[in-house]
């Protein structure tokens, strides 16, 4: 018994002591979700996730505390704080078996782990997997409330919300203030947004957030066809493992499979800007630069950095240049490389300034290439140059292998 107190004293920051000090035994008597908080799910091999990013979920009875409605929002708007970080879907059927059931009940009900009666275990459900794996269960001798708080009572969104965690694939958390801390707190749902700790666990799992907004009338874009020959791209980068493409309000993502899917920019980074100059992935932070004209903007995910968009010169770009055409990180030097008209500049990620010395001409740093450089990007140790409509091929001793087109990237 001491061992186990000192492992819940610790997964709660308490002192660790071993013994049933007043602390303790304070967050024992707190109301809270009924999966484990140490060892969680250890049964599933490996991080238990869905396979599929289209999930069902069904809604197989109701509590008498919620109308029929309030039940049908709080569940709804539980699912969407998870749909609004990833690019999980939740479709809701009527029949038949879903991905994610949802059930009211009490004591024994059937998966050998039951409830306790009132103030204790609020709900449970289990991780991804065949069966049981996503069901959600709500113990029905609690009463919940719809957006109201109130004593001894539990804001059934809030607490859907957290056991949706568990149906996707997310352990306990011992952050303070995440969502899936074990213990229930009340936080006004209308204001509610989903912590950080919580978004770096789903997307872990699942990947970046797509945002779900309606976009403009295609009728009213002129959507640049992306197999032609004479199209000139505005930029090129990897990103989180996928390569993107970028021409006016667009950005095509080419998957490690080959797959090829068109979004509009804003729907991917909301705040960024349309018809960008260059971009390139940080190395090590996984963060995402666009420039465009005198500014650069950050996204750590979807999401723009505080302090952004920051003028060319955060970078220690002299005054003199207006744009970046093309930018890359070389892997091989471990230097970001920007590109302005037919000069390069070469900034250490790691010092944070631009190395020092007068910016090279593209044509002496990459022998064989002619021409501005448009876009820029690396594959393992190749770095390819565009410029207009073609494409230079470079190893890492920066020797031109090939010269490409943009149909060799883009499946044309």
């Amino acid at each position: 018994m001491p061992e186990k107190l000192k492992e819940m004293q610790s997964f709660f920051g308490l002192k660790v002591s071993g013994t049933l000090d007043r602390e303790t035994i304070e967050v024992m008597k707190k109301p809270r979700c009924g999966v484990p908080d140490i060892a969680a799910f250890s049964t599933f091999a490996g991080r238990p996730k869905w396979e599929t990013n289209m999930l069902t979920y069904r809604i197989e009875n109701y509590t008498p505390d919620l109308s029929v409605a309030e039940v049908d929002e709080s569940i709804k708007k539980a699912l969407q704080v998870w749909a609004d970080v990833t690019p999980l879907t939740f479709t809701r059927i009527y029949s038949g078996t879903a991905d994610i059931m949802i059930s009211f009940v009490t004591k024994n009900h059937g998966d050998a782990y039951p409830f306790d009666g009132p103030q204790g275990i609020l709900a449970h459900a289990f991780p991804p997997s065949p069966g049981l794996g996503g069901d959600a269960h709500f113990d029905d001798d609690e009463v919940f409330t719809f957006r109201t708080p109130r004593a001894k009572c539990y804001d059934l969104f809030l607490v859907a919300a957290h056991e949706f965690g568990h149906s996707l694939g997310l352990f306990h958390s011992k952050v303070p203030g995440a969502l899936m801390l074990p213990t229930y707190s009340f936080t006004d749902p209308e204001h509610f947004s989903l912590p950080s700790d919580d978004i770096a666990g789903i997307q872990l799992l699942y990947g970046n957030m797509i945002f779900k907004r309606t976009p403009p009338d295609p009728k009213l874009l002129l959507i640049p066809n992306i197999c032609d020959p004479n199209l000139v791209l505005d930029a090129v980068t990897t990103f989180n493992g996928e390569t993107m493409f970028f021409k006016d309000s667009f950005v095509w993502r080419s998957s490690p499979n080959g797959s090829l899917t068109k979004h509009l920019i804003k729907n991917l980074w909301l705040n960024a800007p349309d018809n960008i100059d260059a971009a390139y992935e940080h190395p090590v932070e996984n963060i995402l630069f666009l420039f465009k004209g005198k500014n650069v903007w950050a996204f750590n995910r979807n999401s723009v950095e505080p302090g952004y968009p920051k003028p060319l010169s955060s970078f220690g770009l002299p005054s003199s240049v207006t744009k970046v055409s093309a930018a890359v990180h070389d892997k091989t030097s471990g230097k970001t490389l920007l590109f302005s008209n037919t000069y390069y500049y070469s900034y250490n990620e790691i010092k944070k300034k631009m190395d020092k010395g007068k910016p090279k001409r593209v044509e002496d740093g990459f022998p064989g290439v002619t021409g501005e450089i448009t876009a820029a990007h690396m594959i393992g140790d190749k770095m390819y140059l565009f410029s207009g409509t073609k494409v230079y091929e470079f190893n890492s001793s920066r020797k031109l292998l090939r010269v490409l087109t943009n149909k060799y990237f883009l499946s044309c």
